[in-house]
């Protein structure tokens, strides 16, 4: 019985890392930067550099158009959807909130933000009416904003950021919601999670193990499966093979983190998605420099790809994810 345990043991530490790359292939090539993503109707949608956005058909890819947005070259870091609309938020001030239609791609300024300091990390929708996005600040409080009927509007709130904590605008995923919480993933000289719950409107902080303490440092992206499991990834970009504190997974809905795979994981990396119906155990991740997997809810990672220049990654289906970054869109397609 002890040695049937031990082959039982062994095949599911084999077949844990299984899965193979059966095709990495690229379906946008153009002059941009893309780090973020949405889906929909059989196609990914993106948003990037010199005021860029799109879509690809992930079945056809010659089915594709691009608009921009403005003349001027504005740099887009967030883009999120409801039924009808998508909307993205340039980085810079003047900060400019667009509202473009799904159905003939016409779009409008909603809403401009023109204080010096106003530089939009992420933007997400909670449900079709609820959307928040946040931006750095110069008081060192919380500026979030909150879409709600149909209207964006300062989210009161009593946060106080730390002197140098802030948040990276680098794949539109460091905020991640569920139907009873939004959590929010800063970084820096500080690094925390932020936890707002949708029942009472209040704050809960609460302290990580990341790295942190330099400008470069702290979690990049976070997602949550429930209400209780989540991951968060990260690092220093200044410094992209550094391993050590840069992956973190919850069990108690971020009040408590712990670090994994630190010293064994490929490194510096700006997105984590959880693969659907996996509750957490599959995950996905990318960084500049490689593209990694882990079916153990985080605990091991094994890099897939050394690919590089992805920025950005979402689950298509089940054994497809797409990523995008400097310059291209691309399809993986996974075998297990």
């Amino acid at each position: 019985m002890k040695k049937l345990l031990l082959f039982l043991f062994s095949l599911l530490g084999i077949f844990s890392f299984s899965q193979q790359v059966e095709s990495l292939t690229t379906i946008l090539n153009d002059k941009i930067s893309i780090r973020a993503l949405e889906l929909y109707d059989g196609k990914v949608w993106y948003s990037g550099t010199d005021s860029k956005f799109g879509f690809v058909d992930l079945k056809n890819p010659k089915d594709q158009k691009q608009i921009k947005l403005s003349e001027k070259k504005l740099q887009f870091r967030t883009l999120a959807q409801n039924k009808e609309s998508f909307f993205a938020i340039n980085i810079e001030s003047p900060a400019y909130f667009f509202k473009i239609d799904k159905k003939d791609l016409t779009y409008k300024i909603v809403h401009t933000d023109t204080v010096k300091t106003a530089f939009y990390d992420a933007l997400h929708f909670v449900n079709e009416k609820l959307a928040f996005t946040f931006s750095d600040t110069d008081d060192n409080r919380l500026k979030l904003m909150m879409y709600k009927n149909g209207q964006w509007r300062f989210f009161e709130n009593k946060v106080k950021l730390n002197q140098g904590e802030a948040a990276f605008a680098a794949s539109n995923t460091n905020i991640a919601s569920t139907q009873n919480y939004l959590w929010i993933a800063t970084g820096g000289k500080a690094s925390r999670i932020l936890r707002l719950s949708f029942k009472d409107e209040k704050f809960e902080i609460f302290n990580t193990p990341f790295i942190q303490g330099e400008s470069s440092q702290g979690m990049y992206s976070i997602d949550f499966a429930n209400d209780k499991f989540g991951v968060a990834v990260g690092g220093d970009y200044t410094k992209q093979d550094a391993n050590v504190n840069n992956i973190a997974t919850t069990n108690d809905g971020g009040e408590t983190w712990q670090i994994q795979a630190s010293g064994k994981n490929a490194g510096y990396t700006t997105c984590v998605k959880i693969k659907p119906s996996s509750k957490g155990r599959e995950l996905i991740s990318v960084g500049d420099q490689h593209i990694s997997y882990s079916s153990d809810f985080g605990k091991t990672w094994k890099k897939i790809s050394e690919e590089k220049g992805f920025f950005v990654c979402q689950w298509v289906d089940a054994n497809t994810v797409v990523l995008a970054g400097k310059d291209k869109i691309s399809l993986l397609k996974l075998k297990f």
